[in-house]
């Protein structure tokens, strides 16, 4: 007669291993706190600097962009943004667009095309770059020290004063910039 206790045992503990083994590894495939933080900029009336103000029309384009800015609502009334800073240069620009529309004029061929209309303000953030390491999941991210701005001096900008509320970029829920117009 054969006895069954011992397959059954033997079942048993490897059921047991298998538990513990999984139980004990760390869920490291799965990235839930690691991501580089936006540049969070809010805009506020020059006139009273403590009430927010809506630009009209709203656009962002990244210089040397031929698109707008991913996840910024196009030619929309926004009193705030949440932008990407470069990960791998110290400085990032981008142009700020109020009353953004489209202006029908012609190349030099005489074809019709559409040009960007509206008042354009060239604004460079420069920062220097921290990386941090997150988890083997997330792998390192980049936050912004330092942080400062330069914008374009043109015949009428726009855009009246930058303030900054904060020279540290490492969380993209508290704002780091305030522009007044």
């Amino acid at each position: 007669m054969i006895s069954t206790k011992l397959p059954f045992a033997l079942l048993l503990g490897l059921i047991v291993v298998f538990t513990i083994t999984v139980l004990s590894c760390e869920k490291d495939d799965i990235c839930v706190d690691g991501s580089t933080p936006l540049l969070v900029v809010r805009f506020y009336d020059v006139a009273n600097r403590t009430e927010l103000k809506k630009v009209p029309s709203f656009r962002i384009v990244g210089i040397g962009q031929n698109t707008t800015v991913i996840g910024i609502a196009d030619r929309s009334d926004l009193d705030s943004i949440a932008i990407p800073l470069k990960v791998t240069e110290n400085t990032t620009g981008f142009y700020f667009i109020a009353n953004s529309a489209d202006v029908d004029t012609q190349d030099s061929d005489g074809e019709p095309i559409k040009v960007e209309g509206g008042d354009i303000d060239s604004l460079y953030f420069n920062y220097n770059r921290t990386e941090k390491f997150v988890s083997r999941a997330c792998g390192h991210i980049a936050n912004y020290e330092n942080l400062s701005s330069d914008l374009k001096l043109e015949s009428e900008n726009w855009i009246k004063d930058i303030e900054f509320i904060t020279p540290l970029v490492d969380n993209s829920t508290e704002a780091h910039v305030k522009i007044y117009h």
